[in-house]
């Protein structure tokens, strides 16, 4: 079975212009089979079998656009139902201002509660500001802020969401990557996982739209994300992943997994033409 992870980092802007691919009917055919995997708001622009999204506020953007219900399916981390009655009675005693309550609608018989204290946040803030003396104090307030408040999403009966067990506090990117994996694929295509970098502006297509950090907001630091891809590539080295058109920031191949036996690892890079190619996509 073959995969295609989509993630939103600039690399792929070609899509937009030359890939002609929106409806899954469109795979078929090219290979034996074809799983398609999207990141957050890659759903604006394309269609795919499977959406993954951790972060609260694009969670609810995607379940509001009636996509609970369509034919792709959704994973999202930390979606936990609970009765509705529960966010009633969680604000009982409080006076928390309607800027930080976000409510989707219609109002249901359960619901999913996600978010952050704003109080809690703001002591976090103060102890990174004195560990990191050195990071611009502005940009990180900003990115440790997203998604802040709390975030109530009323549940459809018969949704498509499937909660994720594992990996759980991943990037969205390297979650689909993984998530593909576990459903069997044994060659997985890659696109736009561009590896952020703080010393750059932020690399993401839907950067300063909704539930997205700003335009001129700063990359970030991308140890995370290679730990994660590096456990991708070491615990599934019977898959073959092909990197299409990535950004190289770290130069050698030895950033990727080999074996102790020597063996090469299962990473290779291919351009955007030869992905083309392969699917036969090129208009």
């Amino acid at each position: 079975m073959t995969a295609v992870v989509i993630g939103n980092g600039e690399s792929r802007r070609w899509m937009d212009d030359h890939m002609i691919i929106q409806k899954k009917s469109m795979w078929s055919g090219i290979k034996e089979e074809v799983i398609t995997w999207g990141c957050n708001a890659v759903y604006r622009d394309f269609f795919t079998d499977n959406l993954v999204a951790v972060d609260y506020g694009m969670q609810q953007e995607i379940y509001q656009n009636d996509l609970c219900q369509d034919t792709m399916d959704l994973h999202f981390a930390n979606w936990s139902p609970v009765p509705s009655e529960v966010a009633d009675m969680m604000f009982l005693g409080y006076d928390i201002p309607e800027a930080f309550i976000h409510k989707s609608l219609p109002v249901t018989d359960q619901c999913v509660i996600s978010g952050k204290d704003p109080v809690a946040l703001h002591e976090r803030i103060e102890a990174a500001i004195q560990m990191h003396p050195e990071l611009d104090m502005k940009d990180l307030q900003m990115k440790m802020e997203k998604d802040v408040g709390v975030w109530i999403t009323y549940l459809r009966d018969n949704d498509n969401v499937n909660p994720i067990d594992f990996p759980v506090g991943w990037s969205a990117g390297n979650t689909a990557l993984h998530l593909a994996c576990q459903q069997g694929s044994k060659e997985i295509y890659i696109l736009g996982f561009d590896l952020s970098s703080y010393d750059e502006p932020l690399n993401n297509i839907y950067k300063g739209t909704d539930n997205y950090l700003p335009s001129d907001a700063k990359g970030f630091n991308p140890n995370n994300w290679i730990n994660q891809m590096q456990t991708i590539f070491t615990e599934y080295r019977d898959v073959k992943f092909y990197w299409v058109d990535p950004v190289e920031r770290f130069g050698q191949e030895s950033f990727f997994y080999v074996g102790n036996d020597g063996k090469k690892n299962n990473v290779t890079y291919i351009t955007k033409e030869k992905f083309c190619e392969e699917f036969k996509i090129w208009p």
